[in-house]
């Protein structure tokens, strides 16, 4: 005969102040694991969302990112002629020789300062990124210094702003548009003409990337092959939603920091708990002594008391998610491994809020079981004569 969940409930109840700190302490811990989850999260996103799978990037080999690459204007025209490219509306190879630069802004979250990318490209490089559009102003015209900046810059940086100018290498650039590149990495970009950011940066001839796009899905890997196989121009290709992916390491240390300290938390809020239910047993030791008389099993009362536990646990992981609930879709920015701000959201979603859930039921399974089995191992008679 199982005790009444009602009992478990109302005991609860009555103790208002212990459950509430208990459920606090636990809440606390499932807020900064959901935290450190979301942030993840929403920079994940940003990476895996961004590329075209029929793109290909290809840089230096050896190089880990576009701003360490360095490739030429003759090795733009030699992967030009592989097979397996899409062609412009000219008929010309769709393929991007791309640079890319730094300038440094005062941000929202940093007043000293903050790394934009800045990347110059080809007119072909803005007919391939087809998902981009502007929500202010107009695009940058080749041969001029003029700036189209991602709308997380215009909302991050106040300096950088449509109609106003940033310096940038040995000149002044004016900011004539504002894109919206969606969910993805661009939004964080400041788009220039290539030629004229070369000329500017006194980088003609060492640029940092090419981009190109395939026929179709299958010419993707052929070109991959084609590119990485030919000794000649010693590249690295790769897909470009591959380079982005692999760029999301950079939010794995706040994930290990932030399990880390979870985990600190984690062990405190079960002690907590344990402690409640340690304290609820010797002050309900009567009452366990009369639910034996009653016919109640031991290991009834086994479930009943981690049933306890795991309501308050519940409590916790509910609060928890109330309490992080206000960061989703919230901005922020973090340094990548580009050495420049990504913007990206907190998300909060429903597969994190379970695992949140779960993560609060563990505690509280952690801190009921010990005080569960003290409870069902009582003796009737010692149970009724204890105060």
């Amino acid at each position: 005969m199982a005790i009444p969940l009602a009992y478990n409930l109302r005991n609860l109840a009555v103790r208002k102040g212990t459950t509430l700190m208990t459920a606090l302490g636990i809440g606390l811990t499932v807020a900064v694991m959901l935290t450190t989850m979301a942030l993840v999260a929403g920079l994940q996103s940003v990476f895996t969302e961004t590329g075209n799978p029929l793109h290909v990037l290809v840089m230096r080999k050896g190089s880990t990112s576009e701003l360490t690459s360095t490739v030429t204007r003759p090795l733009f025209q030699d992967v030009k002629l592989k097979a397996g490219i899409a062609k412009t509306k000219t008929g010309e190879p769709l393929a991007s020789l791309e640079l890319i630069e730094m300038v440094n802004l005062p941000s929202v979250d940093n007043p000293d300062g903050s790394n934009i990318t800045v990347r110059g490209l080809l007119p072909a490089g803005l007919e391939m990124r087809d998902h981009i559009r502007l929500v202010g102003g107009r695009w940058f015209q080749p041969g001029r210094s003029e700036l189209v900046i991602g709308k997380s810059v215009a909302s991050r940086f106040p300096g950088a702003q449509l109609g106003r100018k940033i310096r940038l290498a040995r000149g002044d650039w004016e900011i004539v548009g504002v894109m919206d590149a969606g969910t993805s990495a661009a939004n964080s970009e400041i788009f220039g003409d290539l030629n004229q950011l070369a000329a500017e940066s006194n980088r003609t001839e060492a640029l940092s990337s090419i981009l190109i796009r395939a026929v179709d899905p299958v010419a993707v890997q052929a070109l991959v092959e084609n590119l990485e196989a030919d000794r000649k121009l010693n590249v690295l290709a790769q897909t470009e939603r591959a380079y982005y992916e692999s760029q999301s390491s950079s939010g794995a240390l706040f994930e290990y920091l932030g399990m880390f300290v979870a985990a600190i938390m984690a062990v405190g809020s079960a002690f907590a708990a344990m402690n409640t239910m340690y304290a609820a047993v010797a002050r309900r030791a009567k009452e366990i002594g009369t639910l034996r008389v009653l016919g109640f099993s031991r290991a009834a009362i086994l479930t009943s008391f981690l049933v306890e536990s795991l309501a308050l646990a519940l409590v916790g992981g509910l609060l928890g998610i109330l309490l992080v609930l206000p960061l989703n879709g919230v901005t922020t920015g973090i340094t990548g491994n580009t050495f420049s701000e990504i913007a990206f959201h907190f998300r909060v979603t429903p597969p994190i809020m379970v695992k949140g859930i779960l993560f609060a039921l563990a505690m509280g399974a952690l801190g009921g079981l010990f005080p569960a089995g003290n409870a069902a191992r009582k003796e009737i008679l010692a149970a009724l004569r204890e105060v």
